[in-house]
């Protein structure tokens, strides 16, 4: 599991890549998650801007026009920002 450094770079990272973006779409692989991922998340989200890129211990925030997601990087500490065409890894859930 990612220490607090390996979040936070993560969170760096990430930034520049989605700040100021909207969600075009959400796909689900794995809704089984640490919690369950509710079935009208990619509704929910869709269309919505991401204004800031946060993080509370663990947790990478994204903070949406209105609301925000809440990631955990899980046991593989992987979060990628890759093309849209790119093909899934085995561990891909959202």
């Amino acid at each position: 599991m990612p220490e607090l450094p390996e979040v936070e770079t993560t969170r760096r990272g990430l930034a520049p890549y989605v700040r100021g973006r909207r969600i075009a779409a959400l796909e689900i692989y794995e809704p089984r998650l640490r919690w369950p991922v509710p079935r009208d998340l990619p509704e929910k989200i869709a269309g919505r801007r991401i204004v800031r890129v946060g993080r509370r211990a663990k947790y990478l925030l994204l903070g949406l026009e209105s609301g925000t997601l809440l990631l955990h990087l899980g046991m593989s500490g992987n979060l990628r920002a890759v093309p849209a065409r790119t093909p899934r890894r085995a561990h891909d859930h959202l």
